[in-house]
């Protein structure tokens, strides 16, 4: 039996790159120069799309595709997926939550931390001598005993926000509506709200046409000249020019960024701050991570091609 076609829409890693091809006949279409032609002569052959969450699948994508079935999401966010156009091509969308989780929560607090107690200046202190020359490191802030608000909890929110116990801080979140928690975290509706009542806040929810720049100008003014954001979400969820504006200004102190507009290639603007942090959106970029995200994909993919239930449905 000929193996099912798949398009893959960008690299993984080897150990991934060989399991998909074991099983499937892997078009790598983001290698592939003249992607009309190769879509035309090929396009109804292909049953399956792997993808990245920063990469998704557009709807001329997939109408161009008529025998499609999944969209295998390699990553939690679906945002970049058409996932109107799929369920209008009853195409099955799939991702990988969970397994990324506990990282993604481990990275926030390491930025906050890293930016708040200026980690990486003082390295550049030390390293340059100016340590030597100039003597101690400027002053940073206190983070134990602040407080805390986490825009969007689910999974990573949450889980970033058992971490922030650890630190002692008074702790509130916005959500669509409140938790039935055990920890006693308050519930703020509103962002601007959330914003006045954090020294640091972070970005935990999922980005939708509803979500996009929910961080805008009266939230970065709320937070204030002394607070500071941390954005392990999705880009689209801050307005990232009154962001640069803001910090710039000073009118927010800082903001500790995993994520951009344009990614790799990130406004020159945020070059020139000293008052960034600044990460190349590898909030799950751990080995045990990426490895449980492949065998999610993986599994997914094999689930519904053997007439199973696929594992983690986006819908």
């Amino acid at each position: 039996m000929s193996k099912i076609k798949v398009l893959q829409l960008g690299p993984y890693s080897d150990r991934d790159e060989k399991m998909l091809q074991e099983q499937f006949h892997v078009h790598r279409f983001f290698e592939i120069e003249d992607k009309p032609a190769f879509l035309a002569e090929h396009g109804s052959s292909i049953k399956a799309i792997a993808t990245r969450g920063d990469l998704g699948a557009d709807r001329d994508l997939i109408q161009s595709l008529p025998n499609l079935e999944l969209i295998s999401i390699y990553g939690v966010g679906f945002d970049a997926v058409d996932l109107v156009a799929a369920k209008e091509n009853n195409v099955l969308v799939s991702n990988t939550p969970d397994v990324l989780t506990k990282d993604v929560a481990d990275i926030a607090i390491a930025m906050m931390l890293a930016l708040g107690r200026g980690v990486t200046g003082g390295q550049t202190w030390a390293q340059s001598g100016d340590w030597a020359k100039k003597g101690m490191f400027p002053l940073t802030r206190r983070v134990h005993g602040k407080r805390a608000g986490i825009l969007g909890l689910g999974r990573i929110g949450y889980e970033i926000g058992r971490r922030l116990t650890g630190f002692d801080m008074d702790i509130c979140y916005s959500a669509r509506g409140p938790h039935d928690l055990k920890e006693d975290w308050a519930f703020i509706g509103d962002p601007v709200e959330l914003a006045k009542n954090c020294d640091y806040l972070f970005v935990a929810l999922a980005a939708s046409a509803e979500t996009k720049h929910i961080v805008n100008k009266d939230v970065m003014d709320a937070l204030g000249s002394d607070g500071m954001i941390i954005n392990i979400s999705r880009a689209a969820n801050i307005d990232e020019i009154a962001l640069l504006d803001a910090l710039e200004a000073r009118t927010l102190g800082s903001a500790a960024l995993d994520v951009f507009e344009g990614e790799p290639n990130i406004n020159p603007r945020f070059l020139n701050l000293d008052n960034v942090l600044l990460q190349p959106h590898h909030g799950s970029g751990t080995v045990e991570t990426r490895e449980a995200m492949g065998d999610l994909l993986f599994e997914n993919l094999v689930a519904h091609f053997s007439g199973k239930p696929i594992p983690t449905p986006v819908v």
